[in-house]
């Protein structure tokens, strides 16, 4: 078994996976390493898809979009914290992303309008399926034939610098070992299942529910730390508005389905905010009901548009009623009060207004029975901060300077997002900054 390669890649989802096809692309040797059973860490739940900018299937659909509108926006909804060249580099490469993937055969062709954005700009398979597993079993596939080696159960405890490169001392299926690299990638994920990180940098959290698979905690910043690489914005930790967490599982209900129409109520039976204004905001808001959480409504026109509810349904999270009044009596809320909400908002989409809470994306009648329901709560989701890096993915340590050979990508790097990732940015980072790792760790 080979332990001396030219790169190496730690961690196996979407920005791993994309870092080591793009060094492979160029001519260098890589190897991923990833310490769960299996890949796919926590890019296998994303649900609604990726941001992009300027494409074609924007073209296609009339939607005419710019970078720098993309940019501006994106600003706006990370409290204007977000790193500026980050962002800059991330805005514009997002078309190239889309492009890039094509060659795996990559099939995006559905749009559709997340949170703190103003058009279509969410990229997702044409059958509108989950994009994460989709991604994931896509970019796996082309390693797999590009005969890039993936180390399952390997978990890197220590990172050295040698005089060439890196030692990596490796946990593999229980046996310590030694690998050496010129190059080290790092594509850990963030550390939103770490209670203990959660609890240090982020006490507001300390006992919410996580979205998180469990190998996402943090062991990406302690590898790049002990190497002195500066950790930023670790206290920025975003909580996703919509989770289902009735069961032990709980169950991220993708963004998408605000954006193909539903709304939320609370106990009352009342809408109570801009259903896709940014997920701080909502989650706020729900956090701010007399019960601390809501109902997801929606008809059969959503449920036909996001594949995802299907699999929501088969595991018991989805009330169905034929009526209004009979999904009201079955969340126990208002029928009356329920029934003139959503006349309210039918109305709203019919006048391309709504006076209530100025929602003016993702608008749709809901009047076509079945009528669903989602009971729904804030869990920790996403963590904004990470490792400090440049726009070209290069590690920086805490005076600024670049700590050659180093690189991070997707979410154990911090800085895009600022306070507020918007959704379907995560998965355009893994790619657009997922390739420049790749990229730049492949100059000599």
């Amino acid at each position: 078994m080979k332990n001396q390669v030219e790169t190496i890649v730690i961690g196996a989802g979407c920005a791993g996976l994309t870092a080591a096809l793009q060094a492979h692309e160029i001519g260098k040797e890589v190897m991923i390493l990833e310490k769960m059973p299996r890949i796919g860490g926590n890019s296998m739940r994303a649900s609604s898809g990726m941001n992009a900018a300027e494409t074609d299937l924007q073209l296609k659909n009339g939607i005419i979009d710019s970078s720098e509108q993309f940019y501006n926006e994106t600003f706006q909804a990370g409290g204007k914290m977000n790193d500026p060249q980050l962002l800059q580099y991330f805005t514009t490469h997002t078309n190239g992303a889309i492009e890039w993937l094509k060659q795996y055969d990559v099939d995006l062709g559905d749009l559709t309008t997340l949170g703190g954005m103003s058009l279509a700009r969410t990229h997702r398979p044409t059958d509108t399926s989950p994009i994460g597993a989709y991604l994931v079993k896509k970019l796996a596939a082309a390693v797999e034939n590009a005969g890039i080696e993936i180390r399952t159960d390997c978990k890197v405890t220590d990172l050295q610098r040698t005089a060439t490169g890196f030692q990596l001392t490796v946990i593999q299926n229980g046996a310590q070992i030694h690998l050496e690299c010129r190059k080290v990638i790092l594509a850990t994920g963030g550390f939103g299942a770490s209670k203990e990180l959660i609890k240090r940098y982020a006490p507001q959290y300390a006992n919410f529910k996580t979205t998180n698979q469990d190998g996402a905690t943090g062991d990406g910043l302690k590898l790049a730390q002990n190497l002195g690489a500066q950790l930023v914005q670790l206290n920025l930790v975003q909580i996703h508005p919509t989770v289902q967490q009735d069961n032990p599982h709980t169950y991220l209900i993708g963004e998408t389905v605000r954006g193909e129409g539903a709304i939320l109520v609370n106990n009352a039976g009342k809408r109570f905010v801009n259903e896709l204004d940014t997920r701080k905001k909502v989650s706020n808001a729900i956090i701010a009901q007399l019960t601390g959480h809501a109902y997801l409504i929606l008809d059969q026109k959503v449920f036909q548009r996001v594949k995802a509810l299907g699999f929501y349904q088969s595991v018991g999270l989805v009330e169905q009623a034929d009526t209004l009044a009979e999904l009201a009596d079955q969340i126990n809320v208002d029928p009356h009060q329920f029934d003139e909400t959503v006349t309210e908002w039918n109305a709203a989409v019919e006048n391309q207004k709504d006076a209530q809470f100025g929602r003016h994306t993702g608008m749709r009648t809901l009047d076509a029975a079945p009528f669903y329901a989602i009971h729904v709560a804030p869990a920790v989701h996403y963590t904004m901060g990470g490792i400090h890096i440049d726009k070209e993915t290069r590690v920086l340590d805490e005076n600024g300077n670049v700590i050659p050979g180093l690189f991070a990508a997707g979410e154990v790097a911090g800085g895009l997002h600022g306070n507020n990732r918007v959704g379907g940015n995560s998965i355009a980072e893994t790619i657009v900054f997922g390739r420049q790792a790749g990229i730049q760790s492949s100059k000599d």
